[in-house]
């Protein structure tokens, strides 16, 4: 009865869901508090206050037909132009209203930025590791996801790989930063040899490419750590933003996208997304939440929790003898196996009721994903089973 699209999504369900149902099951046997589940990025971090009371404001202060009802599917306008403005005040940008277009999360933005550009046929490059999802929305589209490997050193960008892998074909180039699943800030020096590299090979195939950035986790970076803009760095720039991470709301899919006004054909690029999120299904991003998010435009997640969290995380894996490169953003641990297969090691420490996601997700096998926007005293009592399993490889 499925359609051969389907088939292999199925078969091949996300790892992580899979986890965290794991988790789920191992509770109901142990109990929740004997059972470490770093698999899910669902941000133990409450909403800022900001956000309850937005709500509240609004459905007191604003008529309920309005909030309630249809606008364009771009998105209302004074949210638009508001966020416009913190972009632009925050970053030194010049967008305006017909730059910003709102969606149900950064996933639908990145599906909707796909409908708009890609034929069939067309390739779109990821660098691994990277958020499995990517491929299944490219090929929503008929497109092909071209992964550059990763160079496991420091996690940046491989840039002779990535050179190799543009040819004709090539509409689109995403990147995410603060990486999921490394942590992996891209510095600047990076963004500009990809913005240098695209460019050449723009003239060279006299072809137009379009740099994706993925950006729901913008916001959580830590010791000094600054993420650059990427708009600033390269014209074809497209942001696709969530406040998923940012405001810890992951089930009210609410973000946008940026289509600068330095995109090529930027006036059609925008008028067909704005059909694209109709045509999905979508229609318009959730009317209440645009009202929300443009109230809470200066608020802030608990960032020191997440960091407090990766220290006495990373800190302790390095004393119990595993290797990792220190986060930089996200709330994302890529652990380094042990052993050359990560899933026989993901099933260790399944064995202490420690549930992690193997890096073969993101498409870098030899390594595991640990959430930590978990409690703290979640870490503090999965520190005896981590050290556990490290004894067990004789760490």
């Amino acid at each position: 009865m499925i359609s051969e699209k389907m088939k292999p999504l199925v078969q091949n369900n996300s790892a992580i869901r899979e986890m965290f149902e794991e988790g789920n099951r191992l509770a109901k046997i142990y109990g929740r508090e004997n059972v470490y589940d770093f698999s899910l990025g669902n941000p133990n971090v409450p909403a800022p206050p900001e956000v309850d009371a937005a709500i509240r404001a609004i459905l007191d202060e604003e008529e309920s037909t309005f909030v309630h009802g249809y606008m364009s599917n771009s998105g209302y306008e004074d949210v638009r132009s508001a966020i416009a403005a913190s972009l632009n005040e925050r970053f030194g940008t010049a967008f305006h209203q017909d730059n910003i277009l709102m969606t149900v999360g950064a996933a639908s933005g990145m599906n909707v930025l796909f409908k708009t550009i890609l034929n069939p046929g067309d390739e779109v490059i990821a660098f691994a590791p990277y958020f499995l999802e990517y491929g299944n929305y490219v090929r929503n589209y008929d497109g092909k996801l071209v992964v550059v490997p990763p160079d496991t050193e420091t996690f940046q960008p491989n840039m002779e790989a990535f050179k190799e892998r543009i040819g004709e074909k090539t509409k689109a180039v995403i990147i995410n930063t603060p990486n999921n699943p490394t942590g992996v800030v891209y510095s600047d020096a990076t963004l500009k040899k990809i913005a240098q590299i695209l460019t050449e090979k723009q003239t060279e195939l006299g072809t137009e490419i379009v740099l994706v950035s993925d950006e729901p986790y913008r916001e959580l970076a830590y010791d000094g750590v600054e993420v650059p803009y990427v708009t600033k760095y390269y014209a074809n720039t497209v942001v696709c933003y969530s406040y998923s991470k940012s405001l810890s709301l992951p089930g009210e899919r609410i973000g946008y996208l940026v289509i600068p006004d330095a995109l090529a054909d930027s006036k059609t690029v925008f008028a067909a997304a704005t059909i694209a999120n109709r045509v999905l299904g979508c229609v318009n991003a959730p009317s209440l939440m645009q009202r929300v998010v443009m109230r809470c435009l200066g608020a802030k997640a608990n960032v020191a929790a997440y960091d407090r969290n990766r220290n006495l995380l990373y800190t302790s894996l390095l004393e119990y003898g595993f290797t990792c490169i220190k986060p930089q953003g996200a709330f994302y641990l890529f652990l380094k196996s042990p052993e050359p297969d990560e899933k026989a090691f993901c099933a260790v420490c399944k064995k202490h009721n420690i549930l992690v996601v193997p890096g073969s997700s993101f498409a870098c096998p030899g390594y595991v994903r640990i959430s930590y926007c978990v409690s703290y005293e979640q870490i503090e009592r999965s520190l005896k089973a981590f050290k556990a399993v490290a004894e067990e490889y004789g760490l």
